[in-house]
Parts: structure tokens; sequence; C-alpha cells
């Protein structure tokens, strides 16, 4: 497959990531008003954005691994094709035997 000419960056795809997963900042969301309406801490909700955060990129670790798994190249093997070239020196003929 052919690689792109741009090197992503960490955060530019972890902003990407984040725009692409919004539904996880709903609990972050809930959990800010309510600090706001009845009083409860802040801190539930910097922890739900947090856990928001921290999945994402621990997501965009396990992509990556996985993509580097693949890109793994073969050692070369050994050519076992009787008919190849390089096993007979003249085309596969014999090597007294004359072009004619």
């Amino acid at each position: 497959m052919r690689g792109t000419g741009r090197s992503g960056s960490f955060l530019f795809c972890l902003l990407i990531n984040m725009l692409l997963n919004p539904e996880w900042i709903i609990p972050a969301a809930i959990l800010l008003a309510l600090h706001f309406l009845p009083g409860w801490s802040v801190w539930w909700a910097v922890l739900a954005l947090g856990v928001w955060i921290i999945g994402i990129i621990l997501w965009m670790c396990f992509v990556g691994w996985a993509g580097r798994c693949g890109n793994v190249p073969e050692p070369p093997k050994e050519n076992r094709n009787p008919y190849s070239s390089g096993k007979y020196p003249a085309n596969g003929r014999d090597p007294g035997e004359t072009a004619g």
C-alpha cells in the first residue's frame, strides 16, 4: 500500500480522533452541568473527560501497533524454479549446446 506524503503527528491525530468521537464527551458535559446546577464536584467532569481522552490515546496506540505488525518484510526465499535462468546460465540450455 502506498504511504501518504504527510506523516501525521500524534497531537494532530489525537485532535482528529476527538472530532470523530464526540459522543464520549456527553458524560463529561452532563457532569459539568451537575456541577453548576446542584453543586456537585467539578472533578467528576474532569475525570470523565480524562477517561475519554485516555481511551482515545489507548485506541490510537493499539491501531498504530496493529498497523506496524502487518508491515514486517518477509526474508528472501531460495529460488527453487528448475527453469530459472540463474541455475542454467545459457537460458536453460546445456552449456555445450550451441544456439542454432
